[in-house]
């Protein structure tokens, strides 16, 4: 059983891994001139990753349920206790996991000012002007002159 606990944490390690280098690519998608072409792949890559690690945390919690321990956090800290390599592989993945947790959230902080400099520019564009004649619309056209 420590065997496989094991095992699942190497894999897991990998995957948070991919995970993080995933998310440096984010970063630089994030802060290209045009990241609209970068960015599908790496949503997709990054949702792929995303089930593959609930999918090991699941198996985690149900071989330390197995050992008798407690699922979650509570129950690796159990483990990690009584085996040095459990402990040694739990210690790189928590440090991985935090690795990937500091770039999502700058991810995060990039995206949101990213979208903050779209809607000013957004509002900036729709500035109310005065509709005067020989002004084109919206469609391209110059509007119809009302008749009187």
């Amino acid at each position: 059983m420590k065997d496989a606990l094991l095992a699942t944490l190497i894999e897991e390690y990998s995957a948070v891994e991919a995970f993080a280098s995933i998310l440096t690519l984010e970063t630089k998608a994030l802060t290209a001139l045009s990241p609209l072409e970068l960015l599908p792949p790496i949503v997709e890559k990054k949702t792929e990753l995303i089930g593959v690690l609930a999918r090991l945390e699941t198996t985690r919690d149900t071989l330390l349920t197995e050992m008798g321990l407690p699922a979650g956090w509570p129950g690796m800290e159990l483990a990690a206790s009584a085996d040095a390599r459990i402990a040694e592989q739990w210690s790189l993945l928590q440090k991985t996991a935090e690795r990937a947790r500091r770039f999502n959230t700058s991810n995060g902080e990039l995206i949101r000012v990213r979208m903050d400099y779209n809607q000013r520019a957004l509002t900036a564009l729709q500035v109310a002007v005065p509709q005067k004649a020989g002004f084109y619309g919206p469609d391209g056209r110059i509007p119809a002159r009302p008749t009187a």
